[in-house]
């Protein structure tokens, strides 16, 4: 797949996600093939749409190497639902992240993400930032 066509798939996952949950759901079924972190995925997505129900990513930069795609997105949201332990707050929320996924026959098979969950943490109005529950 050459690196135009993997931006292409990016960009359509991207809008696909920003129709809501059950289309993030579809979308993320027919782009990603990351066996055990594919549930990880969708509970990870399933819980940002719980908790920002109008969450949307508007794409910054994009740029392409080899199987790579690296994406700079902007998402906003507002703070309708438990999130992390935190109730809900009303707060809209803008956060930036970078997305790095690689592709193998045409899906994704790698995925990194870096945002500032401290930033995020703020514009919750959290003074103090919770420590995550150890499993047992």
């Amino acid at each position: 797949m050459s690196t135009k066509e993997n931006k292409a798939r990016m960009r359509r996952l991207f809008e696909e996600v920003n129709k809501g949950k059950a289309a993030a759901m579809a979308a993320i079924d027919r782009s990603i093939d990351m066996r055990g972190d594919l549930k990880n995925i969708k509970q990870t997505i399933s819980e940002e749409f719980s908790a920002f129900p109008d969450l949307h990513y508007t794409i910054d930069d994009m740029v392409a190497e080899g199987d790579k795609v690296a994406t700079r997105v902007t998402m906003t949201g507002t703070h309708k639902g438990e999130f992390m332990g935190i109730p809900p707050t009303n707060k809209k929320i803008t956060i930036r992240a970078i997305f790095i996924h690689r592709f193998a026959g045409g899906k994704i098979v790698e995925e990194h993400v870096e945002y500032s969950a401290l930033d995020l943490m703020r514009q919750l109005g959290l003074k103090e930032i919770p420590t995550p529950k150890k499993e047992k």
